[in-house]
């Protein structure tokens, strides 16, 4: 009968968007409500809620201790984010609440440390999980409980100066198989930067030397390398979320991208701040050489959250450099240019004068030369422009015929 009473337990998030899951942050708040719904009345003792966030690694390896002794070793670990504890319902004097039949709701709010947080992450030996329990305590009945997991993604602006870094490198090596030299192969790479977003395309600038007798095939591709740790010990799991692949470079010949794309799928951002879990990003220009191991040259990626804004962002020091310089763009263009301003506004009677006097045919300037002729450089004056007049003031009569430029 007392389990026959609860319809509906459930824990509803606040969400600006219907039918989408909630996405936080650090410093965001948390809101919600618990939902009951009873078929008839109910006595409640209490129903407290617990916001948890743990990053947790968990792995087993196995150990032979001889030829027919072995044993596993465990290795976990785990971080805690978040702990918060709320009473929604309890009655201050221990008693008993009665809840009459209907639908009830309890809403709770908590906000999330201020200290960065580590984005949520599902992983083969490890995870990054946020969640909301709620616990109905009920007199002479089992404790229900109910969970919801909500979502935590930090915020990874690439608009600053480390991530908008080109990424540049040269690898070489000598082909051989045994003791037979086949020859050199070079590859020299470079991306723009450092920083991308899921979706972007990074144009990779490479140029593949190949100085052997056989033909090799250039390639290039995007890693996830996922670093779990725990006592010391180091658990790795890398795939490939990207390729790209070049055309075949002959026998002492030389293959050059410009910009050859390759397109970023949806993956996380990267987790570069957990003390235990790590996912990191790799750019990887290959060259597969036959009959010997592959040439490979790697250009670390950061994935991040927030995508370029060249004239937008705040953190970039690029894209305020380009605002400042960028501003008499703004400026507007009059229609019509503005007449020249009077000769009497721009040079005094005294500087006429002085002009006049230093222009005089007979002053004596044989001293000139005597001194150094810097010292008058400066002293030097331009003849000011006539006075503007919309007016011809020496117009062409009438009568006058116009003579052809040619005779």
């Amino acid at each position: 009968m007392i389990f026959g009473k609860l319809k509906k337990f459930d824990i509803v998030f606040d969400s600006p968007e219907i039918d989408s899951p909630p996405v936080f942050s650090s410093g965001d708040v948390v809101s919600g409500k618990v939902v009951l719904d009873l078929a008839g009345e109910c006595k409640v003792e209490s129903l407290k809620l617990h916001a948890e966030g743990f990053a947790k690694v968990y792995w087993t390896e196995s150990r032979s201790a001889g030829s027919s002794t072995a044993y596993t070793q465990n290795y976990s670990d785990e971080v805690e984010y978040l702990n918060r504890r709320e009473v929604l319902l309890q009655a201050d004097n221990g008693e008993l609440t009665l809840l009459p039949a209907g639908r009830h709701e309890f809403p709770f709010s908590f906000q999330l440390p201020d200290e960065t947080l580590v984005t949520s992450f599902e992983g083969k030996h490890g995870s990054v999980r946020y969640w909301v329990k709620v616990k109905l305590h009920r007199p002479w009945a089992t404790v229900r409980k109910i969970k919801k997991e909500f979502t935590v993604i930090e915020a990874i602006d690439i608009n600053t100066p480390a991530l908008l870094a080109p990424q540049a490198g040269s690898k070489d090596k000598m082909a051989r198989v045994w003791y037979h030299n086949f020859g050199q192969v070079s590859i020299t790479a470079k991306i723009d930067r450092k920083g991308y977003t899921p979706g972007e395309v990074i144009p990779v600038f490479a140029e593949f030397d190949n100085a052997t007798s056989r033909c090799v095939v250039p390639k290039a591709y995007i890693t996830q390398t996922q670093t779990f740790l725990a006592r010391g010990t180091m658990k790795q799991k890398q795939a490939v979320v990207a390729t790209l692949s070049g055309d075949v470079v002959g026998a002492q010949r030389r293959e050059t991208w410009h910009g050859r794309a390759i397109k970023i799928p949806p993956v996380g951002p990267s987790i570069l701040q957990c003390r235990i879990i790590k996912v990191e990003y790799m750019l990887r220009v290959c060259v597969d050489v036959p009959g010997t191991s592959k040439l490979c040259l790697e250009l670390p990626l950061v994935m991040g959250t927030i995508p370029l804004h060249p004239f937008g962002s705040r953190t970039s020091s690029v894209s305020s450099q380009y605002s400042v310089n960028l501003e008499w763009l703004r400026m507007a263009i009059p229609e019509q240019p503005e007449p020249p301003p009077d000769y009497s506004s721009v040079v005094t009677d005294e500087e006429a004068e002085q002009n006049t006097m230093a222009h005089r045919p007979e002053e004596d300037l044989s001293g000139i030369m005597e001194h150094p002729l810097r010292a008058f450089v400066q002293e030097f004056r331009f003849r000011p422009p006539p006075v503007y007049c919309e007016v011809d003031p020496n117009p062409q009569p009438l009568n006058m015929r116009r003579r052809c430029m040619t005779c």
